[in-house]
């Protein structure tokens, strides 16, 4: 089983400063939807592990999660894409649960359900506290540069990071990439077989 981790805000939909707490609320990315489909076809199986704080807040409560889900549900559908399930912490900061990402526990869940070594399962967001959460529990890491880590970016479409303190702080052996596209471009390229693939000279 090809199994792939995603983070949800600011990954597969437009990052809120508050939360997303309504189907209204919700905006897919451009061409992230299109990407998780490319990535289905290519033999991938995803699913989504993302902190919900904002039911352990009463912000919104598990109706209103459900709804929004439903939404992207449908909007994945209509482009031929499919999330196998979506993993969530609903718990607040506070509450110093194992499942709030950067803590492993959603991952830990994810590979006990599927039964796949978390070794063998990428795992892609666009924030730190992912990326850590991956690193934690095994997973091969990669930052999107989208949502919360956006402001990496030197300069459009580029990966040049100047001026980017956060970095060092990426778990060794984190790869970076523009987008969730970007990422599906890279994980697709990955599965052709050798003799299909360009290799530059040393």
């Amino acid at each position: 089983m090809k199994l792939l981790i995603l983070d949800r805000d600011g990954t597969l939909n437009r990052n809120r400063d508050d939360y997303v707490a309504s189907p209204d609320e919700w905006e897919a990315l451009p061409g992230a939807l299109e990407a998780v489909a490319r990535l289905n076809h290519g033999g991938w199986r995803v699913v989504l592990a993302t902190n919900q704080s904002g039911i352990g807040r009463g912000t919104f409560d598990i109706a209103a999660l459900n709804a929004v889900h439903a939404k992207m549900h449908r909007q994945l559908a209509a482009v031929g894409a499919r999330v196998e399930a979506v993993f969530f912490c609903p718990h607040a900061p506070e509450d110093a649960c194992h499942c709030r990402k950067p803590a492993p526990g959603l991952f830990e869940q994810i590979g006990r359900r599927f039964g796949v070594p978390l070794a063998q399962v990428p795992a892609a967001g666009n924030a730190l506290r992912h990326v850590h959460a991956a690193a934690a529990a095994g997973c091969p890491a990669h930052l999107l540069l989208t949502g919360k880590s956006e402001h990496l970016r030197a300069a459009p479409g580029s990966l040049l990071m100047a001026n980017a303190p956060e970095l060092p702080q990426l778990p060794p052996g984190t790869q970076v990439h523009d987008s969730l596209p970007a990422f599906a471009d890279w994980l697709l390229a990955q599965d052709e077989p050798a003799e299909g693939r360009v290799v530059a000279p040393n």
